[in-house]
């Protein structure tokens, strides 16, 4: 370490060959470089070794000014013989590039006659050092330049820093800014010790909000009712019947029913407002995702209710993480964009408040915790323990709550039956209005398939393999067709159904002579379907697996959603023609976007090769609409059909789901051909303009099937059509209220028809066969429509279609039979429950049952056997 600013500092005596020194005077240390001293005069030709003692001079240096780059560089050359002297480094102790290269070169050249073994090392030597000597002046440049970019860099920073700190200051000298911002220094003190909303008041809005949100959603389960005009109904009759009146009595059971169904409403929501409260420690952002998502939910309940009669299920959730939540939205009706309007105004008022209320409040974290010193103290230990331990505990509690709800015997299931909770969830319209949609939804979010039902075992499936391998060798003893050898075309037509067979109702003409006269001369007759308004995917699933959801248990509502997706490998009967043709033996078409209800998904694993859709990678060709209809036309569809059978190669399975009568129905079409309807006085105008369109839609729809099996009559190979409306719309709101008219909105119309190059040609199934049916039993009326043999499974519908006709899950009052979970229909369509059938309906509902079991819920043993195999 230096004791002084200034030290003695000496430079050598130069004379030729000796150094010499001579001391200076105290020169200050700071602000300088050192370099060697050399006196110009002795710049005389001199041995290496006073070169070396100069060198060695270098310690005794005077103070210089400091050089960005140096001019001269020091160098020491040491080597065999006597080298000149040269004035320039003798004069200065440091050579300059162009010295040093041309020294380089004189050594060189003065070494080579004397040693020539040393020549490539000298030549290798100096291409390195002018290698090197490029790469530094190369580095050095580079640095300048990065060092001149920065400075320009932080030059052009520090002028925009300084403009923008001059115009800032210019902005608060403002006389009206500095009024502002003493008035906030003010408030400042004022508003840092505002209060901090008491738990009390936390738990007021807590109840207020959920109670409000449990009314709100029950109010969109019902709605207004309609009375005749010859009807006399009093007041208070009226008042009850409405939805105030509804609502009321829902709320108000607790006190006079004893049947606190609200409470266990409010329990449901509470817990899930619970969970955001301390999974976000923040009251204020719970309660406003709370109130936006129970309010959003509310309204799309609703609005499902008018159109489907159904509620939201957790299973259509799929449709939002499939990403058609905006092709859902198409689906709202006109008349509903007002509510709908008014329900965003409501979450926007709740978010402002909500934010208002979180910035008022001092208390930012509904439990105090602190994750930056999480240990820092005992009150920041127990803080952050107590944080994490509520918000665990709140999702377990609302997981097990729901999981075990539906669950018979489970606590919430028990503690909710204390309370008068009753499901009915085969119907789960009827459950929420009874329950409360709340109720209802959670009891879902764990559906299980099936019931186990009793004798189910191993060895029990071997012996129904075997019983049902027998009775498919008889049946095919008499049946000299396959499957295989035609080509099979099954039509899902989106909400096909006469719509003469509701009472007082009645049109100008009929709405679908060409299929009507089809129906008249090939295998048709009525099918029972469980949906009305919607269900398009449970008569699909029904008809291609021959399962049916009678015998799920009430919780599976929607097998494409809750079901499929889990399975494996799941059977459907268009593997009888993959089976055979490997890829190439089934196809499907729907014009429309593949991820509803999962299509994309399922119809993968049901074996599909293609599914052709607005949407899908090869999407579907043809897409002309009618009018203002947003949906592809019927004809549209039939001719991607004919497309697929022209170019198939051999015999295949077709899979067809429309949508032109898809709803809502609007003003889609000319107003001189919209049929016209002739209805009773009582019914809503909007009803009757809905019955109009969707009536004009099924001409269209009969124009198109007609046109569609001709083309079919013209192509030389086997085909053979499975026709079909799923449900009725969810438009006859006065029939609804009509406990005699509710059976008719289960019925809709299907034929099987093959074309002239079949086989089976003009054929048509006796009525006793054919009158009543349901969709799990097409497959195995069209095997016996064009005389082919069967697998044991088909043998088994065959037989269950013979002594049960149809099978469904409806609730109906007809022939004064309270229905519960299944609806069992006779020959001649009248009802009967299970406990009226014979033995031989029993055992074979019973086998029905076990094999249903073993497909979707056991250990699917019949997999191991030929059960489903066609010989």
């Amino acid at each position: 370490m230096l004791k002084d600013a200034t030290m003695p500092i000496f430079s050598p005596d130069r004379h030729a060959c000796a150094p010499s020194y001579v001391k200076l005077t105290k020169q200050p240390i700071a602000g300088g470089t050192y370099r060697p001293l050399a006196n110009d005069e002795d710049s005389n030709a001199c041995a290496p070794s006073a070169l070396s003692g100069h060198h060695g001079s270098k310690l005794y240096t005077q103070k210089s000014a400091i050089h960005a780059i140096s001019d001269n560089t020091s160098i020491f050359i040491s080597g065999a013989g006597t080298l000149p002297c040269l004035p320039e480094m003798a004069s200065s102790g440091s050579v300059s590039k162009a010295e040093i290269d041309n020294n380089e070169q004189i050594a060189s050249s003065e070494l080579q006659p004397h040693q020539p073994a040393e020549q490539p090392l000298n030549q290798v030597v100096s291409v390195c050092k002018r290698a090197a000597h490029t790469t530094a002046k190369t580095l050095s440049t580079a640095g300048h330049t990065a060092v001149k970019a920065t400075k320009v860099t932080g030059h052009a920073i520090h002028t925009a820093a300084t403009a923008v700190k001059n115009a800032w200051h210019t902005f608060i000298n403002f006389k009206a800014v500095q009024l502002i911002i003493k008035f906030f220094r003010k408030a400042y003190g004022p508003w840092k010790k505002r209060m901090r909303f008491s738990y009390a008041f936390y738990a007021i809005v807590f109840t207020l909000l959920t109670s409000a949100e449990v009314i709100f959603l029950q109010w969109g389960m019902y709605s207004e009712p309609t009375y005749d005009k010859g009807d006399e109904v009093d007041q208070t009759t009226k008042i009850l019947n409405s939805v105030a009146g509804q609502v009321t009595k829902f709320v108000s059971q607790m006190w006079l029913e004893q049947k606190s169904l609200f409470l266990v409403n409010f329990v449901g929501l509470g817990l899930i407002y619970l969970a955001l409260i301390f999974v976000t420690n923040r009251f204020w952002i719970a309660t406003l995702l709370f109130g936006t998502a129970i309010t959003a939910f509310g309204v799309a309940n609703s609005i499902k209710i008018q159109l489907r009669n159904e509620p939201i299920i957790p299973a259509d959730f799929t449709f939002i993480s499939g990403g058609d939540a905006g092709n859902i939205a198409s689906f709202i009706p006109d008349n509903s964009q007002q509510f709908v309007e008014n329900a965003v105004t409501v979450v926007i008022w709740i978010i402002a408040i909500c934010l208002l209320l979180f910035l008022l409040d001092r208390r930012k974290c509904f439990i105090y915790c602190s994750w930056r010193k999480p240990f820092a103290s005992a009150k920041n230990t127990v803080g952050t323990f107590s944080r994490a331990l509520a918000a665990v505990v709140s999702v377990v509690i609302l997981a097990s709550y729901a999981t075990n709800l539906g669950t018979g015997g489970s606590w919430s299931n028990m503690w909710a039956a204390k309370q008068g909770y009753t499901p009915t969830l085969f119907d789960a319209a009827e459950d929420a209005r009874n329950n409360g949609p709340a109720t209802t939804f959670l009891s879902l979010t764990k559906a299980p398939t099936m019931d186990k039902p009793e004798g189910y075992s191993k060895q029990k499936m071997q012996a129904i393999s075997k019983k049902y391998s027998k009775l498919a060798n008889s049946i095919n003893k008499s049946r000299t067709q396959q499957l295989t050898d035609s080509t099979a075309i099954m039509i899902l037509s989106e909400t096909f159904a006469d719509p003469t067979r509701l009472p007082d109702i009645t049109f100008d003409e009929d709405p679908i002579p060409n299929i009507r006269n089809i129906m008249g001369t090939t295998t048709s007759g009525t099918m029972l379907s469980p949906g009305y308004g919607g269900g398009t995917a449970n008569i699909e699933y029904q008809a291609l697996t021959g399962l049916s959801l009678a015998n799920f248990s009430d919780s599976m509502i929607v097998p494409y959603q809750q079901l499929v997706p889990t399975q494996s490998n799941p059977y459907s009967f268009n593997q009888i023609w993959t089976q055979k043709y490997g890829e190439s033996g089934s196809e499907a078409v729907h014009p429309y976007y593949q991820s509803m209800y999962l299509r994309n998904t399922n119809y993968k694993k049901f074996g599909f090769s293609h599914l052709y859709s607005l949407d899908s990678a090869t999407p579907v060709e043809h897409t002309e609409k009618i009018g203002e209809s947003p949906y592809v036309s019927d004809s549209s569809t039939y001719q991607d059909v004919l497309d697929l059978i022209k170019n198939q190669k051999n015999p295949e399975f077709l899979q067809v789901v429309t949508m032109q009568n898809h709803m809502p129905y609007s003003n889609y079409y000319e107003a001189e051909d919209v049929l016209q309807s002739s209805v009773t006085d009582d019914t809503p105008d909007d009803e009757h303009s809905a019955i109009n369109v969707f009536s004009t839609g099924l001409k269209y729809t009969d124009q198109a099937t007609l046109d569609f099996l001709s083309q079919l009559n013209q192509i030389n190979k086997p085909i053979t059509v499975i026709f079909y409306g799923d449900h009725l719309p969810g438009i006859y709101l006065k029939e609804e209220q009509n406990p005699d008219d509710s059976f008719l909105l289960h019925e809709t119309d299907y034929f099987i028809w093959s074309n002239d190059a079949s086989p089976s040609a003009n054929v048509k199934l006796d009525d006793s066969e054919a009158a009543f049916s349901s969709s799990n039993y097409f497959m195995s009326s069209a095997a016996e429509h064009m005389n082919a043999k069967i697998s044991p499974y088909l043998a088994l519908l065959t037989k269950l279609h013979e002594e049960i006709p149809a099978i469904s899950r409806v609730i109906s009052n007809r022939g004064g039979i309270g229905l519960g979970t299944a609806t069992y229909l006779q020959s001649d369509g009248t009802v009967t429950d299970s406990t009226s059938m014979s033995k031989t309906q029993k055992q074979l509902l019973a086998d029905y049952k076990l094999v249903q079991y073993d497909q979707t819920s056991g250990k699917n043993y019949l997999k191991e056997s030929d059960f489903m195999s066609v010989d």
